[in-house]
């Protein structure tokens, strides 16, 4: 299986200027240049410090945490297997759409049973190295993957699924012996993130939610998942009420009786398993004064938005920043 190719200059805008930046990136300890030379990389992670061998032929990546596959692509390198965490399906080779052209081969899914992931699936693909830099942080299941692979999380103190997508970047890159390059990447989507709040200096200072509503449950993404940072990175601040809601890693949940806490200047309602019209009839959901006023924003789940949005990666953010900005605008002018 094919391993590695050159991005298509079309496909996102950061691929325009990652050759040109590449050159001036600051390096990291953990650069190519500075492994021993049967060491691709070494990584420090929260399970310890991981070391990464020197392929004999092309590297074999198995990109298990979400949007780890995204990450790599980015970088050029195409992983042999997928986790699917956002059901694109297999004509998607289990990346969003705005990715999977980039696969000249496609990618086997990886299965996952109600206990645990098919690890026999994952060693008969001889990977050198398995991602899991945004997942669940399970320790046992970094065991049994270190069985198989050198296998590469997020660094210590990450909680479960709220690796910053900048963080993932450099991680991901470090582990493929890229770090120049992810650290071009990082900066170029940082540039367009900031080029499109500097073209919108009305959110300055706003609060802005992250909601979702699932089953009959409610609550918001927090600081470290990309539904939030985009927002954060946009000018947005948190919405205080949140900050009472009980956390668990990258999201907090709100009772029925907490929902008024997800009030803020903006409102950006993303459900999972409703449509955008089951939600906006939700009483709870239009309780809140930001859904009354107009200051809220509904994106439907079955959108490119949506699962670009959820993705957080340097790949899928020229499609959130396009797509999203415009619908704040409107948002924020509501409120005016």
């Amino acid at each position: 299986m094919l391993s590695t190719l050159r991005l298509p200059l079309a496909v996102t805008a950061a691929a325009a200027t990652v050759l040109g930046l590449a050159a001036c990136a600051p390096s990291n300890d953990t650069s190519a240049a500075q492994q021993p030379a049967d060491l691709l990389a070494t990584v420090d992670t929260m399970f310890g410090e991981v070391e990464i061998p020197e392929p004999d032929d092309e590297l074999r990546v198995v990109a298990l945490g979400w949007s780890d596959a995204e990450m790599a692509l980015a970088l050029g390198v195409q992983p042999v297997a997928v986790f699917d965490w956002q059901g694109f399906g297999a004509e998607n080779n289990g990346v969003g759409p705005w990715a999977a052209d980039l696969f000249t081969e496609a990618p086997e899914l990886i299965e996952r049973g109600e206990e645990a992931l098919n690890y026999e699936q994952i060693a008969v693909l001889e990977p050198d190295v398995i991602l899991n830099t945004r997942s669940g942080n399970d320790e046992q299941e970094f065991d049994a993957l270190s069985e198989i692979a050198p296998t590469v999380y997020a660094p210590e103190g990450t909680a479960a699924f709220a690796t910053e997508w900048d963080v993932q970047m450099q991680t991901v890159s470090q582990a493929l012996g890229l770090a120049d390059e992810g650290d071009a990447l990082i900066a170029d989507t940082q540039a367009q993130i900031d080029a499109a709040a500097e073209a919108n200096p009305e959110f300055e200072g706003l609060t802005a939610t992250a909601a979702t509503k699932f089953g009959d449950a409610y609550g918001a993404y927090l600081p470290g998942d990309g539904r939030f940072d985009i927002l954060a990175d946009l000018g947005f601040e948190a919405a205080e009420g949140v900050s009472t809601l009980e956390s668990a890693g990258f999201f907090a949940n709100a009772s029925a009786e907490q929902v008024e806490q997800l009030e803020a200047d903006v409102v950006v309602v993303y459900p999972i398993g409703f449509t955008v019209e089951q939600t906006q009839a939700d009483p709870l959901i239009q309780s809140l004064p930001a859904v009354q006023d107009g200051r809220a924003v509904f994106i439907d789940p079955a959108s490119e938005l949506a699962g670009a949005y959820g993705a957080a990666s340097v790949l899928s953010f020229p499609v959130v920043l396009e797509q999203l900005v415009p619908q704040l605008q409107a948002a924020v002018a509501a409120g005016a």
